[in-house]
């Protein structure tokens, strides 16, 4: 009968970040751990608190299966002498493993005949099993720090108190360092920390709650979420939601009591991402909105212990006071610096040891956003093309400038290059200072208040988009060019200095900068060659420092290529498409995608799969070989021959024009044209003649062919089954 298994880790607190780390890693050792045994089970589901790790087994069978082994022996020629004993080998055979001659067979191998022993293994019972499995799995959890205490070579974040393992209301009795098991937990740490007993998953539950845990992370952000909107809508106002840092505090208390707060309006005067940012960030309290949508002087917060809440307000009311009146001082003091001002400032910041400065890094991205700018059509320099420091002066100010006559292109192109260069000038500011997640809000939010355009102070912020994978992207060509500059700029940089991430670090956030690049360059349609801009953003880069910069430009490419690939993967395209596409000229990024979502498109025309297969074959007899890109027509001697040139001869011009357009989904429909013609060439004509000048030339004749598809997609690389 299958019974249920009962497991709680007991310690000192966790860190909120660690807990859903723990569930996952305990959740997968036990099923790893018990299917190593072939123990089934119904499900596993995990429990946790600051205080406690918990799984529970439901419907865990009471035995391992019983087993049939065939045990290799020795080779028959070693196992018997000449008048059929057994020799020594095979007496040792089965010594060891405890057969009898009736056990033995003979069984034909590769490698010639040889004995095999059969031997029935019964199912140990789960009961003798789990001390063995349980110590295991606590042991092998994983987290990202760990520490030793007592002089004890065991590890776990923080030093544990107990430990429960339950299975069929019985103890399984295990040590993990000098903590045994038992059927005795703990309640909340304050409010009831008296011991007491539990036999099943519903008692260890039941009893939690009745001594002030609620030991479900999931249960806890329903009852916090309940309470918060509760609190919000009887002052007339919305909760603004917050999924991270419910998941945050759920995770920092085992009996949730929702206690809300105010401030004074006073601090509404400042932006309102400053004032999230000081209650999210530092205090870990949620925010009020009115129904109009602006912030209301209220916060709300999560304590873990069901006390004097008044007092708890109070206390968070007055260091909440405190954050906001340091904010305000900040804010009030940056307001008098200008943001031009400001980046002179940048001068005396290292952004990097190797890459100079952040003022040295912003003239750098400056020029490479002007350049992609231009090739994109989207900006065109005046007649005297201004040098980035220039777009800091008054002459280039958009706000103030004489703009009489400057078509829409050049003043794009101003805007961008005075963006560009403001666009880190809040790194030196005392808020971004207090709050670093404020940079780029409150760059915005100065450039404003000195006057700048909106297309320039909205560029300060959305540059640094999009900041997490479903992040919003710039909304503008002005912002998403130095975003992409900007970004590329750190990637290649990094590269260059050999900061290059490996399977467990990124120290800046390369994989992620890449994929903002792509996400950005693919949603606005940009046509432009990556390599262009990888191998100007080196040439920049070059200017002030010496490293190897193909080998630079060619690591860069890679990283991008692999960020494409997992992105198109995760899109739900696939493999072999991706491959095929990704093996022939990639770095106008829109018209690769098309091209993939062509071709999978093209795997539904009803001549597709034979058509791969003769492409297939193309390309096999090539391989290795290097013939003329054109055959010699008066070579052609058979008509398949003549007739395949032909028909590849008349396709060309089609298929030239319907790439230049991008119509890649007709391109494909009119290469399946030439499948019969392929075909009876390959039934009616030997291409590797006698002759070796007509062998050559037919050789040629595929070359041809091939050059018809191998720019759009290397077709060889598509699984097909016939």
């Amino acid at each position: 009968m299958a019974k249920e298994l009962l497991l709680e880790i007991g310690s000192e607190e966790l860190p909120a970040r660690f807990i859903e780390e723990g569930r996952r890693g305990l959740e997968r050792l036990l099923k790893e751990r018990l299917s190593a045994h072939s123990l089934e089970f119904a499900r596993i589901y995990t429990l946790a608190t600051p205080r406690r790790l918990t799984a529970v087994v439901e419907g865990l069978s009471e035995k391992e299966p019983d087993r049939t082994l065939e045990l290799k022996g020795p080779a028959k020629r070693a196992a018997y002498d000449p008048e059929g004993r057994p020799t020594r080998a095979l007496e040792g055979f089965m010594r060891s493993q405890g057969l009898s001659e009736k056990d033995l067979k003979v069984v034909e191998t590769p490698k010639g005949e040889y004995i095999y022993g059969i031997k029935e293994v019964k199912g140990r019972t789960t009961e003798s099993i789990l001390p063995e499995i349980l110590s295991g799995v606590v042991s092998s959890l994983s987290f990202p720090k760990t520490m030793r205490w007592n002089e004890l070579t065991i590890t776990y974040p923080r030093p544990l108190h107990w430990l429960v393992a339950i299975y069929g209301g019985k103890v399984v009795e295990f040590s993990f360092g000098p903590i045994k098991s038992s059927s005795r937990t703990r309640g909340h740490r304050f409010c009831a920390p008296e011991e007491f007993t539990v036999d099943s998953a519903a008692s260890y539950v039941e009893g939690l709650e009745k001594r002030f845990v609620v030991p479900s992370p999931e249960k806890r952000k329903e009852l916090i979420t309940a309470e918060m909107k509760g609190l919000a809508e009887k002052i007339g106002g919305m909760l603004l939601e917050d999924e991270t840092l419910l998941d945050e505090v759920a995770n920092l208390v085992e009996y949730p009591v929702v206690i809300m707060g105010g401030f004074d309006e006073e601090f509404l005067s400042m932006p309102e991402e400053v004032v999230i940012n000081a209650m999210r960030e530092h205090q870990r309290y949620f925010s009020v909105r009115s129904t109009k949508g602006g912030l209301m002087p209220a916060f709300i917060t999560v304590a873990n212990t069901p006390g004097d809440v008044e007092t708890i307000k109070r206390g968070n009311e007055r260091v909440l006071r405190a954050r906001l009146s340091d904010a305000q001082f900040y804010y009030e003091k940056d307001k008098k610096v200008s943001p031009t001002e400001r980046v002179e400032e940048l001068k005396g910041v290292v952004f990097q040891a190797k890459l100079g400065t952040s003022y040295e890094k912003v003239v750098r991205f400056t020029r490479l956003a002007l350049f992609l700018a231009e090739r994109l059509g989207i900006a065109e320099p005046p007649e005297e093309r201004p040098s980035p420091e220039e777009f800091l002066t008054e002459r280039y100010n958009p706000a103030t400038m004489e703009n009489k006559g400057l078509s829409e292109s050049v003043l794009n192109y101003i805007a961008i290059g005075r963006a560009s260069m403001l666009a880190k000038s809040d790194l030196t500011s005392g808020m971004v200072g207090e709050f670093p997640k404020l940079q780029g809000i409150m760059g915005r939010e100065y450039a404003r208040i000195h006057g700048e355009i909106p297309e320039v102070y909205n560029a300060i912020y959305e540059h640094y988009l999009p900041q997490f994978a479903g992040d919003r992207l710039p909304t503008t060509d002005v912002a998403s060019v130095i975003s992409i500059a900007d970004k590329l700029d750190t990637i290649v940089g990094c590269f260059a200095t050999g900061v290059v991430p490996t399977g467990t670090q990124d120290p800046y956030g390369l994989r992620r900068l890449a994929l903002g690049i792509i996400a950005i360059v693919l949603e606005r349609g940009y046509r432009v060659r990556l390599k262009e801009l990888v191998e100007k953003s080196a040439e920049i880069l070059a200017e002030k420092l010496s490293f190897e910069r193909e080998k630079t430009i060619y690591g860069v490419l890679e990283f991008f290529k692999e960020r494409l690939r997992q992105r198109l993967l995760s899109e739900g395209l696939s493999f072999d498409s991706i491959e095929a596409v990704l093996s022939t000229p990639w770095f106008n990024l829109p018209d690769t995608v098309e091209r993939i979502r062509a071709l999978e498109d093209f795997k539904k025309h009803p001549a597709f799969a034979e058509l791969i297969v003769a492409f297939k074959r193309v390309s096999n007899i090539l391989k290795g070989s290097t013939p003329k890109d054109t055959p010699d027509e008066t070579l052609l001697t058979e008509e398949p021959e003549k007739a395949l040139f032909k028909k590849a001869r008349e396709l060309k011009p089609a298929l030239k024009r319907l790439s230049n357009e991008a119509n890649y989904r007709e391109l494909f429909t009119t290469l399946a044209g030439i499948k019969e013609t392929v075909d009876t060439f390959f039934d009616r004509v030997k291409v590797m003649a006698e002759d070796e000048r007509i062998k050559e030339n037919r050789l040629s004749l595929l070359n041809y062919v091939r050059s018809l598809y191998i720019e759009i997609a290397d077709l060889s690389k598509i699984t097909v089954q016939l």
